[in-house]
């Protein structure tokens, strides 16, 4: 389960630990109880995870519309979301593709 630290807490622990996941929520500082840098290295390990997925679902609910599909039938539902995951996919392969030096 990776999530940040407002999912950090000791029944959300339990929970994760009783389904069987593994805990990749990210630890959260307090007052006057910082965070150490190993767990801020954890943090930024966990980040890099994170933020590669979180793109994909930001990009499809900022720029294709969102998750809200009006559409009736679970064969329509499936080939909507995985035409906006298709048009992602093409446009992150241009996007790559540019930074791709000439020769």
């Amino acid at each position: 389960m990776w999530a940040d630290s407002a999912y950090k807490s000791f029944e959300n622990d339990v929970l994760l630990d009783v389904a069987g996941y593994r805990n990749n929520v990210h630890k959260k500082g307090h007052r006057n109880k910082p965070l150490t840098e190993a767990q801020k290295a954890a943090n930024h390990k966990k980040s890099k995870v994170r933020v590669r997925v979180e793109h994909v679902f930001g990009s499809m609910e900022n720029e294709q519309g969102g998750m809200f599909i009006r559409s009736i039938g679970l064969v329509r539902a499936k080939t909507k979301i995985g035409l906006m995951n298709l048009a992602y996919n093409m446009r992150r392969f241009v996007t790559l593709n540019r930074m791709i030096p000439s020769v």
